[in-house]
């Protein structure tokens, strides 16, 4: 096998690693890209494509998050990952650590960590590497390894996100979500609704967003039976999708491109967390993106003459 038969096997790979290191699927094709540069011009081959280009698609990585925390302290306002409909890495042996770390809830859990726990984590946890290749892969002892994978699994199970266990239980809850929506149903909303539920939106400055995040069933409820009516009248619809692992939807605007994605978190018959992800930024490598400002012109018109 040549490399380049080899990398592209290895790329789903590789592109997962990456994701779940960085949040951000731009910067994880972006660090593929450049393990498959690096990879190309090495002059000698490996004993092992794998390790070889986990280890060097990982300290990419570890250097692209650096610098993008610095970026991320001056996001105006809540950040939350790009949003990922489908993910191209599939192990049936490791298909519920894969499910649950791709979650927002478990990347926003991630950002707690140092970029160098956050990898360990990923490496062992997720993808099962052993402690010789995440040393090679991040430039420390095993004996470091393991007291950084130690600290990272203590902060991510104090945080950790539970969900709805059941695949078929989370879509029925989603589309009874989606359909009280479509109503308008304020009561049929907030009946799915957590009583702490926070509706949250990450518009970056780059698109309307809400200036905090939303709490409370009731007050969640009234917002999203309030606006969605509104949106359905200037011709915005939507599609079930799931996002990041979970129930979610992506809207669109009349020309069909993207305006924002929804991302549901559910939790014992009940929505715990809503995400909107509305920063065209984060919503391109979907397709075409809608200009926000201008629906939010056209709902605010709506209202007006309601």
């Amino acid at each position: 096998m040549g490399k380049v038969e080899e990398f592209e096997e290895l790329r789903r790979l590789l592109f997962s690693i990456a994701y779940r290191i960085l949040g951000s699927v731009g910067e994880a094709e972006d660090a593929v890209q450049e393990t498959w540069l690096r990879y190309d011009a090495s002059r000698t081959r490996p004993v092992s494509a794998k390790a070889f280009l986990a280890a060097t698609v990982t300290r990419i990585a570890i250097d692209v998050l650096r610098s993008a925390r610095v970026r991320r302290e001056e996001y105006v306002g809540p950040w939350l990952p790009e949003p990922l409909l489908d993910d191209p890495y599939q192990d049936p042996a490791r298909a519920a650590e894969l499910a649950d770390s791709v979650s927002m809830a478990a990347l926003l859990l991630l950002e707690r960590l140092s970029p160098l726990e956050r990898s360990v984590f990923v490496l062992r946890e997720v993808f099962a590497f052993g402690f010789d290749e995440i040393a090679a892969a991040v430039g420390r002892s095993e004996a470091a390894c393991r007291q950084l994978l130690v600290r990272a699994r203590r902060h991510m199970h104090e945080g950790r996100p539970r969900f709805e266990a059941d695949r078929q239980e989370r879509q029925e809850l989603a589309r009874r979500f989606f359909e009280a929506l479509t109503q308008g149903d304020v009561d049929g909303l907030q009946n799915l609704l957590s009583a702490d539920v926070q509706l949250v939106g990450d518009g970056g400055g780059k698109a309307p967003q809400l200036a905090r995040a939303v709490v409370g069933a009731e007050n969640v409820a009234r917002l999203l039976a309030a606006v969605y009516p509104l949106m359905a009248r200037v011709d915005i619809t939507f599609e079930p999708h799931e996002v990041n692992g979970q129930p979610g939807a992506l809207f669109r605007d009349r020309d069909g491109k993207i305006l924002h994605i929804l991302a549901l978190d559910t939790l014992d018959g009940q929505i715990q967390t809503i995400r909107a992800v509305i920063n065209p930024d984060k919503l391109s490598h979907l397709g075409p993106v809608a200009d926000a400002w201008a629906v939010d012109r056209e709902v605010k018109q709506a209202r007006r003459t309601q």
